[in-house]
This record gives structure tokens, C-alpha cells and sequence, in this order.
């Protein structure tokens, strides 16, 4: 795969200039961050503070990414980006207001910071989510890869960058070119044509959404795999980002210019991981893939933390970006193209809640490990446990090389019609007749079928066999409400769910028959 193809999702007019209004915005936000620490030193903040100013923009992400989601899912994602970078220049514009009128305090700082998460929480999952709205399915990979160099390299050149404007200018700079970064942003999605979503039957109230969201991502096996391979992978590979600034002024002996410079190399060698990793998923698939990436960014994480030599850490923090974009892209990838278009925010919003609860997790315990047992020690025991993790992951967490029809698809015929909508909850019993001598096969596949049915709403599932005709099986599951079942006909059946129950109807010695039963205590007169 030649390195044009590797770029291949800037040729979509609309990512190339999403991505480079991205690009920009990134910048602006690490930029920021070192303008908003310096200011809360300058207005006397403790250290205490001082740190809070990264948590509180961590934070609102990590408590409102998940209910983020399920509102990317049930309104127009274009408007819901919107609105959140909408959110982030009002917090950017306040510091501004606030440090060009000497009216800011400690607290009042943190709060518009705040203000910012919020906002970046409720982008968070529609950005993961418009993806494979921008790029043709198989560019998906790229786009993914694409969009970690340009995260890496706005971390590279962001602290630099706001250096310089706080030398320059003074800290409202920083705030001021943030705010003007997200608006680049907004334009790109301003001028977006985004086609309107298809929901037959409105939007979805929030709290159902997520709901619906968790049991999917509970009863998706290989999405669930994808979960557990970036935890594991962050809470370990997070030691590097938390202890690169102690390994630079302890054993490299660096200032703050050499500390950006093995920024810079971290960002460089992800730059180059764009050009590479496609050909090798080409050539090796994602298992390989992230095998090899993962042991190349444990070596290079023990080696700068063991190393004296600038000449050794600059070269293993190139190989150290390579890799951690390696592995993150294609768990993103694999991510995005595993989940149908009703709940792709949702789910997704728990992949970002995994990957920022596992950095948090992971820094804290290898800060406090730095700590007891000194940096070099520190730097080791994740890198070893990474690999030792990476072991058992690879053998019973694979990933997926398969492509997933996620289209929309059905197999059920209309459900009849019912007045109130909101009834519920709604029993549904599926009768199913199989010859003895397939009756292993067809209770395996309705294993499968069992998680279909949970993906697309039921709260309950079951499959029982008639003690008196053991030809007999009854299947059974429970739905919230009726609407919640007509969601299951009309708007939540993909290419997969019915290759799911084909399998198992393949099997059935006859077609199984359907019924609806509703709850009937409403209409049990309550005595007086």
C-alpha cells in the first residue's frame, strides 16, 4: 500500500477539512492547558489547583460521555457537534474576558475550564460516531489512524506553541487562539450537507438510549473485545505519558525544551506509523498488528526509562509514537465498523469512557509506583505487564479480520397494530419446531440469537423445550414497551442479526411462529 493510499480519506473534501479544522483546534487545546496552569499560578493558585486544572477538564468527559452518546444517537450529530464546540468557544471567550479584565479567580478559572469539558463531552462520541459517514467503509482504518497522528502532533506542537504566546502576550492568548480554533471547527460543520437520519419512530428518550446502549455493548462480544484490549493496553501504556516529564529532568538531565523535543519525537514517529501501518494491516491483519505494536512500545517505554542517553530516548520515542498509534487506531477502527449507525454514539462513548478511565487509572497507579519504588521501576513494571497481558489478550481476546454487514435488514414480518405505543412491557414468544438429530446445532445457534435479540432492546431472554413434545422449543423475551419492539422491527435490525437468525430458522424443521402478549396488570381491577 503506497503512502497516498495511507492518506487516501483527505481526498473526502469534507474530512480533509474537518480534520485540518481539528488539527488546529487540537493545537489550540493543549495550548490552552499550559495557558490555564500558568494562570492559575499567576493568580496565587496552590498546586492543589494548579492540577485541577487538568481535572476539571477530564472530568465532566468522564462522568457525561456515556449519556453524550446516547444523545449523539437519537438527535442529528451534526447539530449535537455543534452545539458542543458552540460550548467550548463560550468557555474559551470567558478566560479571555476574565484575564484581559483582571477578574478572574482560582474558582471562576476552573468553572469555564469545566464549561469546556462539558462541551468536549458531548463532541466526544458524535466525532468517533460521523466517521464512516465521511469516508467509504474501507477507508475507515486510515480515517481512524489519521485522526491519532493528528491528536499526537497537536500534543507535540500545542505546549510550544502556548510557550511561546505566554511569553509573548500572556496567558489570554492561548485562551484567545483556542476560541478562535473551535471556530473553524463549527464552520466546517456549519457548511456540512449531513443526510437526515432515518427513524420511523422519532427520537429516543435519553435515559432508554442509554440503557439500550449498555445491554448492546454487553451482548456484543467482539465489541466488547475491543473494550477490554484498550484498557488493558492504556492502563499500562499510560506510564510513558504520566512519567516522560520526571524521565526527562531525572535521567536525561532535560529542561523544558528537551521535554518538548521527545514530545515532538512522539508525534514525528506517529506521522510515520501513518505511513506504515496500513500496509502491515494489509499484510498481517490486526492481531499481528497490535501484537507486534504493543511489544515495540513496551521496549521503547523501558528503554527511555533506563536510559541515560538523549541520543537512545529520541529514537525510542519515535518508535514509542509509531506504536501507540498503531494500537489505538486500529482498536478504533475495529470499533467503528463493527457498530450499526442506531447506536454507534453510544457505544462508542464507552470505548472513550474505557480509554480515559484506563489513562487516569494507569497514571495514578505509575505515578504512586514512581514514587515507592523510584522511576526506573516504575518504567519496567508496566512495560513487562504489558506484554504478559498482551499474551493471554491475543489468545482469548482476538480481534476480528471479518467484514460486518452492519446495513440496516429484517427478517420479521409487521407486528400488529396497538393504540398505546407506550404499553409495555411486552412478553414475545417465538414457537420453534426441530428434528432430534438437530437439536445441539439449533440450540447453539439460538445462543447467538439470544444476543441478537438483547442488542436490539430486549431486557429478558429465554429458551425453553416442551417436556411433552421435546420438537417443541419456546422462545421468549421481554421488551421495555411496545415502541421499544417496533424499534426491534423497524430501526435496529442489521445484515448481521438476520444472517443470526436465518442461521438458527435453517435449522427449524418448520417457520417458527410469533406472538405478543402485553402486561396485563393495568387491566386487573384493583379492589377497593
Amino acid at each position: 500500500m503506497t503512502a497516498a493510499t495511507a492518506w487516501a480519506p483527505l481526498r473526502r473534501a469534507t474530512f480533509r477539512a474537518l480534520w485540518l479544522a481539528q488539527f488546529a483546534s487540537n493545537i489550540g487545546t493543549w495550548a490552552q492547558t499550559v495557558g490555564a496552569q500558568w494562570f492559575m499560578g499567576d493568580l496565587g493558585g496552590s498546586e492543589l489547583q494548579v492540577a485541577l486544572v487538568q481535572a476539571a477538564t477530564t472530568l465532566p468527559v468522564f462522568l457525561l460521555v456515556v449519556p453524550s452518546g446516547a444523545i449523539g444517537d437519537i438527535l442529528d450529530r451534526r447539530r449535537v457537534l455543534l452545539c458542543g464546540q458552540a460550548l467550548m468557544v463560550l468557555g474559551a471567550a470567558g478566560l479571555v474576558v476574565l484575564a484581559a479584565g483582571d477578574a478572574a479567580a482560582p474558582a471562576t478559572l476552573l468553572a469555564f475550564i469545566a464549561l469546556m469539558g462539558v462541551g468536549q463531552a458531548l463532541s466526544m462520541p458524535s466525532f468517533q460516531a460521523i466517521q464512516p459517514e465521511l469516508v467509504p467503509r474501507a477507508e475507515i482504518p486510515q480515517a481512524a489512524l489519521l485522526n491519532g497522528v493528528n491528536m499526537n502532533v497537536g500534543r507535540a506542537i500545542g505546549p510550544a506553541l502556548g510557550g511561546v504566546l505566554i511569553a509573548a502576550v500572556g496567558p489570554e492568548a492561548t485562551f484567545a487562539f483556542n476560541a478562535v480554533s473551535f471556530l473553524g471547527v463549527m464552520l466546517v460543520l456549519w457548511r456540512w450537507r449531513r443526510p437526515s437520519d432515518h427513524r420511523p419512530l422519532g427520537a429516543e428518550h435519553v435515559l432508554t438510549a442509554v440503557r439500550t446502549g449498555a445491554r448492546y455493548v454487553r451482548s456484543s462480544p467482539l465489541f466488547s473485545r475491543v473494550l477490554v484490549r484498550c484498557v488493558l493496553f492504556v492502563v499500562f501504556g499510560s506510564a510513558m505519558w504520566a512519567l516522560l516529564p520526571t524521565i526527562a529532568r531525572g535521567p536525561l538531565g532535560l529542561g523544558a525544551g528537551g521535554y518538548g523535543l521527545l514530545l515532538g519525537c512522539v508525534g514525528a514517529g506517529a506521522i510515520g506509523g501513518a505511513f506504515v501501518v496500513p500496509r502491515l494491516l494489509r499484510g498481517i491483519g490486526k492481531n499481528l498488528l497490535v501484537s507486534i505494536a504493543t511489544c515495540a512500545y513496551a521496549a521503547a517505554t523501558a528503554l527511555a526509562g533506563l536510559t541515560g542517553s538523549v541520543a537512545v530516548a529520541i529514537p525510542a520515542m519515535l518508535v514509542a509514537g509509531a506504536a501507540w498509534i498503531a494500537v489505538l487506531s486500529t482498536l478504533n477502527a475495529t470499533a467503528q465498523v463493527l457498530l450499526p449507525a442506531w447506536t454507534r454514539a453510544r457505544a462508542l462513548a464507552y470505548y472513550q469512557l474505557m480509554f480515559m478511565g484506563g489513562q487516569a487509572f494507569g497514571a495514578v497507579v505509575w505515578g504512586a509506583a514512581a514514587t515507592l519504588l523510584g522511576v526506573r521501576t516504575a518504567v519496567v513494571l508496566p512495560a513487562v505487564g504489558m506484554v504478559l497481558v498482551l499474551l493471554v489478550a491475543a489468545r482469548w481476546l482476538p480481534l476480528t479480520d471479518r467484514e460486518l454487514d452492519t446495513s440496516p435488514a429484517s427478517l420479521w414480518d409487521a407486528p400488529p397494530e396497538i393504540p398505546d405505543a407506550d404499553t409495555g412491557p411486552v412478553l414475545v414468544t417465538v414457537r420453534w419446531r426441530v428434528a432430534p438429530e438437530r437439536v445441539a446445532e439449533f440450540t447453539e445457534a439460538m445462543r447467538k440469537v439470544g444476543r441478537s435479540r438483547r442488542r436490539t432492546g430486549a431486557t429478558l431472554w429465554g429458551l425453553f423445550r416442551d417436556s411433552e413434545d421435546p420438537e417443541v422449543f419456546l422462545e421468549t423475551f421481554t421488551v421495555a414497551t411496545w415502541n421499544e419492539h417496533l424499534r426491534q422491527h423497524l430501526e435496529r435490525g442489521t445484515a448481521v442479526e438476520v444472517a443470526v437468525e436465518r442461521a438458527a430458522r435453517d435449522l427449524a424443521a418448520e417457520p417458527p411462529r410469533v406472538r405478543h402478549l402485553l402486561w396485563a396488570q393495568s387491566d386487573v381491577a384493583r379492589p377497593p
